[in-house]
């Protein structure tokens, strides 16, 4: 089969109308030994990450395009016209694709001014932008929707003439007049006369397909989804829909069947192909540089930063401190994350100025002491043992991350500083993507396929989150949880529900919903705002990324992980009501009793409010307020913070089973045993319990020699249930490995294993089991220590200040009903 390259497609990204899923029409190429494929959703690139990377996982070549909408005047928003041939609208098509660099980013800048600028219904541009921005860029004329195909059919030859040579002036060689036929009368039409203009004006021809689908069945698929798309039934007339089902991923040889005259043009789409050269480069941080003010270095300005913290939070600096420090900035230092650090202190810093609330930390960054020492978060890592390794170090590949907790009212302040600082273009919310998830795709291709609301609800009801087969429950999970649910998914695990399979089997309107909607679950429904995320550039975004627009919101079109893989900045600003909670009834207390709360001076070790939190008395203190949670504490009595760390560690599913142990052991210590003396100040605060993944580290590093970067990536492993390298690393953590050098060229320290430093090889076994089995669950104590801080903060102002803590909490929730019926019954 002679080589041919699809350069108009449409993924799962032309959201409710393309659906040749990436993952599979990549693979599809692959099979089809088709060397590369392009990407041309309508008016976006919102998949361009997931392609590229799939596309290197296929070793399929990746050609980024768009297939913009194109109008008369990008940033007229007014009366559409509607009077021309097929209900014309000032809305024509055109396929724009990445050469290079250059390419791409002419591509996402083009994607942002159609958004930013152009949004009327739809991202729009017009031609004297193009004319403005067309470096590194190949253009193809589009489907019948274009601007030259419809001017032919509206019989303008001297518009489809004038437009023929526009394009080739802007795009030289790299203009290409796109022949399709999927059947239809008009293309006969327009494509004769594409080739007179291609002969005309010295321009070449390329077939393209306009794939929607990948196999031609799937058109049933794809109609349906139109469906959804438009809010109409499948059987409504005049509704918009394919005209035909020709629209899939079509092979060299049923092309040339259509297009006999046409091999040439065939040929082309490799030649494109061939100019096409563009993929992502990830690794290369694209962080704004943090300048200080006062003219120091980075380096210096967290120095001195690092020492006033060392007066005000420790007093007198110890060798333990300093070691510390030092060993934290040597990798924070080395890893170029110096200002990243202080982009954070930045706006912590400033919100406080402004009187925001901020919380005590969130996530492992609450494990380094230079983070508390600068004061982005409030919880000494020394006192609490935690670990910086978890968050950041020498071995690990991935940039850190401080999420922020701010009083959730002004929240969007914080925000709005950071555009001023950094300036409005180089900030912008991230995209998110609402998906149909398995019941709402029954009952989307239902309501489409026009079946009863009844049927459709008692399938959606059938839908468990678990199934219990032989004795053993297995839960439910996203991806595919119809094909699961109705017996289809091959794993080796059986999900199906027997009520389910029936209703399938007995009933042809069920089986026509179910077989439509597995194949639309998880597809991308809606782009959205990511409800915290926040991208930080270096300079000016839309050079770098395309953009996209949610109401009045300008968001990237990719999503956060997506960014951060990038190598772009994202923060998380997050708003936590309770932050709220405490600073208003920090002000009734002060207002009614001249009081100042303090609770950096006052301490967490009070021992009534343990009383307090032991009572069960605990509705309207953070993170304890349930009835469970409740009897918990009751049973527990816990008499120092250490306690409402574990215990919001282990209130959860999977460490639940481990309450009983750790009530037991903390009011019967003489019971507690220990596998090995090793083990003992690792886990004694805990009541001999592995409760928490830094205990995982610190096992594997005390017991076998691993470096708290080494402990991290095996904490990991286990997290993540990876089980072929669990097997891999259990034979290290006993037996040891000497030092080797990684497939980058990176010296890989020795590893001594458990026998070498005395631990006997059953007990080293026993540990490592008992390790991965709770990893699977095992919390993140920074996380933990710094949310215990909220806490205890409200449990205090509980204990010593009731009426003024409990009018904050409701003045709080003053909208909400269910909430203050709560609070007051």
């Amino acid at each position: 089969m002679k080589e041919f390259v699809h350069l108009h497609l449409h993924t799962e990204y032309s959201l409710l109308d393309g659906m040749a899923t990436i993952k599979k029409v990549v693979k599809r190429a692959k099979e089809l030994q088709m060397p590369a494929i392009a990407m041309t959703d309508h008016g976006n690139m919102y998949g361009a990450v997931q392609f590229n990377d799939e596309c290197k996982k296929q070793g399929v070549k990746p050609i980024f395009g768009t297939e913009f909408y194109v109008c008369d005047d990008h940033l007229q928003k007014g009366k559409i016209k509607t009077d021309d041939v097929d209900g014309y609208k000032d809305r024509r098509h055109l396929v724009l694709l990445a050469k290079d660099e250059t390419g791409y980013k002419t591509l996402s800048l083009l994607n942002a001014i159609a958004f930013r600028d152009g949004y009327y219904y739809k991202p729009r541009i017009d031609l004297n932008v193009l004319k403005e921005h067309h470096e590194g860029l190949i253009c193809l004329s589009a489907c019948i929707g274009g601007d030259i195909p419809q001017a032919i059919l509206r019989h303008d030859d001297k518009l489809a003439d004038d437009l023929v040579i526009f394009f080739k002036e802007v795009f030289g060689d790299d203009f290409y007049l796109e022949l399709q036929n999927q059947g239809l009368e008009e293309q006969a039409y327009v494509n004769a006369s594409l080739r007179a203009l291609s002969k005309k004006h010295g321009v070449k021809t390329v077939v393209t397909n306009d794939v929607h689908y990948i196999n031609k069945e799937d058109a049933v698929t794809q109609d349906v989804l139109m469906c959804v798309q438009t809010g109409v039934k499948i059987d409504a007339p005049n509704r918009m829909k394919m005209p035909c089902d020709e629209f899939y991923l079509k092979t060299y040889d049923e092309l040339a069947q259509v297009f006999p005259n046409d091999l040439d043009a065939l040929d082309t789409t490799v030649e494109i192909a061939n100019k096409c050269n563009f993929s992502f480069t990830y690794g290369q941080y694209k962080f704004p540089h943090y300048i200080p003010e006062n003219g120091k270095t980075p380096i210096e300005f967290i120095r001195d930063l690092i020492n006033e913290g060392i007066k005000k939070k420790y007093g007198e600096e110890t060798p333990e401190i300093r070691e510390r420090i030092e060993m934290e900035l040597g990798v924070i230092g080395k890893q170029g994350f110096i200002e990243y650090y202080l982009i954070v202190w930045d706006y912590i810093f400033n919100a406080r100025k402004m009187g925001i609330s901020v919380g005590p930390g969130r996530g492992s960054g609450a494990g380094s002491i230079v983070a508390y020492l600068i004061d982005i978060t409030d919880i000494d890592p020394l006192k609490y043992g935690l670990y910086f390794e978890r968050f950041l170090n020498s071995e690990r590949v991935s940039a850190p991350d401080f999420d922020v907790d701010f009083e959730d009212s002004r929240r969007q302040e914080v925000i709005d500083y950071v555009r001023r600082k950094y300036g409005e273009n180089t900030v912008a919310k991230i995209v998110t993507f609402g998906t149909m998830a398995a019941k709402n795709a029954i009952k989307d291709v239902g309501r489409a396929l026009n079946v009863p609301y009844a049927e459709m609800d008692k399938i959606t009801k059938a839908i468990p989150n678990k199934v219990v087969k032989n004795g053993k429950t297995i839960e439910i999970k996203r991806p595919n949880i119809l094909e699961k649910v109705f017996g289809f998914y091959d794993d080796g695990t059986d999900y199906s529900v027997p009520e389910l399979v029936e209703m399938y089997n007995e009933s042809p309107e069920i089986k026509r919903v179910v077989d439509v909607a597995m194949k639309l679950e998880d597809a991308p429904r809606q782009a959205s705002t990511h409800a915290c995320g926040v991208i930080i550039g270096a300079d000016i975004l839309d050079r770098h990324m395309p953009l996209s627009r949610n109401g009045d919101d300008i968001t990237t079109q990719y999503t956060g992980v997506e960014l951060e893989h990038l190598g772009f900045l994202k923060m998380d600003f997050l708003g936590l009501r309770n932050l709220s909670d405490i600073k208003m009834a920090i002000e009734y207390v002060k207002e009614n009793h001249g009081v100042d709360v303090v609770f950096d001076r006052n301490g967490y070790d009070d021992p009534k409010v343990y009383e307090l939190i032991s009572s069960g008395n605990t509705t309207a203190i953070f993170q304890i307020e349930s009835n469970g949670f409740k009897d918990f504490l009751s049973r527990l009595k816990p008499t120092c913070l250490e306690d409402i760390v574990a215990a919001v560690s282990l209130y959860r599913p999977g460490p639940m089973d481990s309450i009983g142990k750790f009530i037991k052991s903390k009011h019967n210590p003489e019971t507690i045993k220990f596998a090995h003396p090793l083990l003992e100040p690792i886990l004694k605060q805990t009541y001999g319990c592995i409760v928490y993944q830094e205990q995982v580290m610190k096992i594997v590093q005390d017991l076998a020699g691993y470096t708290l970067g080494q402990a991290d990536n095996v904490r990991r492993m286990m997290g993540k249930k990876q089980v072929a390298a669990m097997e891999k690393e259990e034979v290290v953590f006993i037996y040891g490995k000497p030092e080797s050098v990684d497939d980058n060229g990176k010296v890989q320290r020795a590893i001594d294993g458990c026998l070498k430093r005395g631990v006997p090889e059953d007990v080293a076994k026993q540990i490592w089991n008992e390790m991965k089995d709770f990893a699977k669950y095992a919390f993140n104590k920074s996380h933990a220590a710094a949310y215990s801080l909220v806490t205890y903060q409200t449990a205090y102002l509980k204990c010593y200040y009731k009426p003024e803590f409990l009018t904050a909490v409701l003045n709080n929730r003053i909208t909400n009903i269910e909430e203050i019926t709560n609070y007051v019954s």
